[in-house]
């Protein structure tokens, strides 16, 4: 098994998709590195030999992946918040932060509906 970044890559999946298991990492810029090292696109990951791991490993070394980028998208996000900039309302607040609609849409960013005390039926 080919393992990059503390990341086990997928053995059954082609080079291409299966470096995309890598946080910060796409089928382009996967693409782009498996050109790079000189690694057949299609080859299995099981299928990879020492040599082509660590060529991978070595190309993988020059971006910004896993946990330096995963810290970064938290840093920026809490700048935001810091300096109350629209975006970082939008994070406190817990809504959606680029610009979707949320009469209708946003359950996932918004969550289950919030219960409101004494509100009481029309009528009688």
């Amino acid at each position: 098994m080919a393992r990059i970044k503390n990341i086990e890559l997928p053995g059954e999946k082609h080079t291409v998709i299966g470096l995309t298991a890598i946080y910060g990492i796409g089928r382009s810029l996967a693409e782009t590195i498996c050109d790079a090292a000189k690694v057949e696109r299609t080859k299995k990951v099981k299928d990879l030999t020492d040599d082509e791991v660590a060529a991978l490993r070595k190309e993988v070394d020059n971006y910004t992946v896993e946990g330096d980028l995963r810290r970064d998208v938290q840093m920026s996000i809490k700048n935001k918040m810091e300096i109350n900039c629209y975006q970082g309302v939008r994070h406190k607040k817990g809504l959606p932060v680029r610009g979707q609609r949320t009469s209708r849409n946003a359950k996932t960013r918004k969550g289950k509906g919030k219960v409101v005390a004494n509100k009481k039926k029309a009528g009688k």
